[in-house]
């Protein structure tokens, strides 16, 4: 029985990755999305736009621009000579952020009086506006601490951050781990959810039912190919965020490869499920999409859980993508050791018991 469930297992890889449609859409996905996601798909802001009205031209105000010039958020400024024209340049869409220096700006600083900024932000572009007037708060913060301290003025308060595990908040840091659990799910979900439809289509099923192979070994050959190219694909991600990308790992690689054992367990189950409802590779394509969507978005990936409706939040400790996302993140920049990933490792573990014994069910109800 084990070397006929061998036999099986290699069927389905060789199926997989003979095929160039199979191996375009096993390789295609882990390609495109490192290099898009790291690149392209970050909430930084970089080499934008800022208008900004100097009515001073004092010393003190023109230092303050050559600081904000310098940064790395702003390298384009663009000096208007209005407040019309500053309205303009945020309703034309051509600078994302507005700052307007008083005319009294130097006089209040030289005399260690308080000296205000007025800012105007692009609401339609609110999440990066909002970014961007972060930067430059901080920036103008910086400046007036200076300027107090130089003259001898008791500073201005000031909360001093440090971001721990990302100390320089890369955003690639974030993504990189993330972009782990992404392409895991991919693989696990498109490679069952397509094994049992296939057979369907291609008019197999009935020659696989009468093989000796009782329907838990199909079940087993099934599983274990697409566990094996979802650990393959989480592999060359994890590779490329530490080696190409320089995201630092932490913890230790036989937890990473355990914890995607788990997690890839967890969604084979489900993708059979999907696999065994369908007639057509078409619908479970179909079904695997309709699944992944509402999974990443409530993982808290996109948003914070804690922001949910209470509904939502109880639907977000059942997906099993939340609890992958946090167990890679804090393997990468924590160094999770066993006792802290085991919280989010036995609910997928748990996940895992009940949608493959739910694809059991339906496979054995659809065989009879």
């Amino acid at each position: 029985m084990l070397h006929r469930l061998l036999t099986l297992i290699t069927k389905e890889l060789l199926l997989a990755l003979r095929d160039p449609q199979s191996r375009t859409l096993l390789i295609m996905p882990v390609i495109l999305q490192l290099a898009l996601f790291p690149l392209a798909a970050s909430l930084e802001v970089k080499n934008a736009t800022l208008a900004i009205l100097n009515e001073d031209g004092g010393a003190e105000s023109t230092e303050l621009v050559e600081r904000l010039a310098r940064t790395q958020a702003f390298p384009h400024i663009v000096m208007v000579h209005s407040e019309s024209a500053l309205r303009r340049s945020i309703d034309r869409q051509d600078a994302l952020l507005g700052l307007q220096v008083p005319v009294d700006f130097s006089r209040r600083l030289a005399s260690s009086q308080p000296a205000t900024i007025f800012a105007v932000v692009d609401g339609r572009r609110s999440n990066s506006a909002q970014i961007a007037y972060g930067y430059a708060s901080t920036i103008i913060d910086d400046f007036a601490t200076e300027r107090a301290t130089a003259a001898g003025q008791p500073p201005v308060s000031h909360i001093v951050v440090r971001n721990w595990y990302n100390p320089n908040l890369e955003y690639r840091w974030f993504m990189l781990p993330v972009l782990v659990s992404i392409i895991t799910t991919i693989g696990s979900m498109i490679v069952t959810a397509l094994s049992i439809a296939r057979e369907r289509e291609q008019g197999t099923f009935d020659q696989l039912l009468v093989s000796p192979l009782t329907p838990a070994y199909i079940m087993i050959g099934k599983t274990v190919p697409a566990l094996v190219i979802a650990m393959a694909q989480g592999t060359m991600v994890a590779t490329a965020a530490v080696f190409v990308y320089g995201v630092p790992f932490h913890g230790a690689l036989a937890l990473l490869y355990l914890g995607m054992l788990c997690y890839g367990l967890s969604l084979a189950g489900i993708g059979l499920f999907i696999s065994s409802m369908c007639e057509t590779q078409q619908q479970a394509f179909l079904g695997v999409f309709t699944f992944m969507v509402p999974a990443t978005t409530l993982s808290g990936f996109m948003a914070p859980a804690e922001n949910m409706p209470i509904f939502f939040q109880w639907l977000n400790r059942i997906d099993p993508l939340s609890h992958f996302i946090i167990i890679v993140k804090g393997l990468f920049l924590k160094g999770y050791g066993v006792a802290l990933i085991w919280p989010n490792l036995w609910p997928l573990l748990a996940i895992a018991a009940v949608t493959m014994s739910g694809a059991y069910w339906m496979f054995r109800r659809h065989v009879a």
